[in-house]
């Protein structure tokens, strides 16, 4: 790092939002920086200051946490005023190093993706990280090498501000209709996904989803400095009942596992090491998780699911399906899932915006209402205990977000285990 290029080092800098993001680009600059400290949630925190205070004084750089919506936080016009100055924490980290990024961003299947990468090059003997959204700050590692290797895991909120971030590899799994209440439009949305290939070198490789609508749409008539290498998300298929793996027979998992298997054509790993670590994949919590299982009953735990084009995977892969959704539903969310899989699929829904999820759901499949989660899921074991001898999956996956009920996904996650353990006396 030529400290006398670098944009951050020995400047005046504000740190805007105090969520781990934000704390550990304070605790990476400090040294060798004035920083000072501003949350909308006054915390209590060394240097941080007032809003009036703000307002009256002038930064060479501002870095926002991921949560920061420039439209709607306390300090919006001072932000607008400085656009120019705003970065987020990965183009701090990319001011300081130069090491090799695979960088995943898309709608669905993020989290998933990174994960299996990070185990794969750890199991190879690299010495990798895992950071970014799935909740590790990127500026928290410590005792980084030439040769570290970072697994990123990139939301459209931090894509969005980020200015100078390049990455060696960049993928975007896929793209729906997502955070329309933070981005406004669609299109806005896609241009915060794609600035993770309009940033790159020449190179650089780009991983894209092959038959996707809206990446089709978004690539057509552009010129990208990095490779565009298109992923053929079904080729997975020929290889996939060699794994041994129950957890890459979702229809999304089939495509996370695609990319994997694209992004680390490019380095050089042992086959046999490969293949024993996706066969041992176990996958993360409350994401496709399969909680329960006897041998007619299945029960997965898809917590994570927030909107209808993260359970549309899942809900072609299974048969006879009680499911379990709601919560605060995506602007501009909308359920799209062929026909044919229709008359498998029963709908309990729950919640305050039964409403919603009824309007896109009636006259499609069979449908049921209730005031909460637990009412539901205790009509589905009444339910499906008169089927003994049929082949079920109860599946929670609630297409929508969490907060209406929950701290978050997780704490819903946990929440529905819960009943699992107390009605099933598992």
């Amino acid at each position: 790092m030529d400290k006398n290029l670098n944009i951050f080092f020995n400047k005046r800098i504000l740190v805007y939002g105090l969520g781990k993001s934000g704390l550990s680009a304070y605790n990476f600059l400090k040294k060798n920086n004035d920083i000072l400290l501003y949350d909308d949630f006054q915390k209590k925190q060394k240097n941080l200051k007032s809003y009036n205070y703000i307002l009256k004084n002038k930064f060479d750089c501002i870095i926002i946490s991921p949560g920061i919506d420039i439209n709607k936080c306390k300090l919006s016009k001072f932000l607008k005023k400085n656009l120019k100055k705003v970065y987020t924490d990965l183009d701090v980290f990319y001011s300081y190093y130069k090491n090799d990024c695979i960088t995943i961003t898309g709608t669905n299947g993020k989290s998933t993706t990174c994960q299996l990468l990070y185990e794969i090059l750890l199991k190879q003997k690299n010495d990798v990280r895992l950071v970014g959204n799935i909740g590790n700050p990127i500026l928290s590692t410590k005792k980084i090498k030439p040769k570290t290797i970072f697994v990123v895991e990139a939301s459209s909120y931090q894509l969005e501000y980020s200015q100078i971030f390049k990455s060696r590899y960049a993928a975007i799994l896929n793209i729906a209709p997502d955070h329309i209440e933070r981005h406004k439009t669609l299109g806005r949305y896609i241009k915060a996904k794609f600035k993770l290939l309009k940033n790159q070198s020449k190179n650089s490789l780009s991983f894209i989803k092959k038959n996707d609508p809206l990446i089709k749409k978004e690539l057509k008539g552009k010129k990208f400095n990095c490779k565009i290498i298109k992923v053929n998300t079904h080729k997975v298929n020929e290889t996939i009942h060699e794994l041994n793996n129950e957890y890459f027979a979702t229809e999304a998992n089939k495509e996370n596992l695609s990319f994997v298997l694209s992004i680390l054509e490019k380095f050089k790993l042992k086959k046999s090491l490969l293949i024993k670590t996706i066969k041992n994949f176990k996958g993360l919590k409350y994401r496709q998780q399969i909680i329960y299982k006897k041998s007619f009953m299945t029960i997965v735990n898809d917590s994570k699911s927030t909107s209808f084009s993260s359970s549309v995977g899942i809900l072609k892969s299974n048969t006879n399906i009680y499911w379990l959704l709601g919560g605060i539903y995506k602007k501009g969310d909308k359920f799209d899932l062929p026909r044919k899989y229709l008359p498998k699929i029963k709908a309990f829904i729950f919640g305050k915006n039964r409403g919603y999820f009824n309007s896109q759901l009636k006259g499609k499949v069979y449908l049921e209402n209730f005031d909460n989660l637990k009412d539901a899921f205790k009509k589905v074991l009444h339910l499906t205990k008169k089927d003994k001898f049929v082949k079920k999956t109860i599946l929670f996956s609630p297409s929508a977000a969490s907060f209406d009920n929950f701290k978050n996904f997780e704490d819903r996650g946990f929440y529905f285990n819960k009943l699992v353990k107390r009605y099933l006396n598992v």
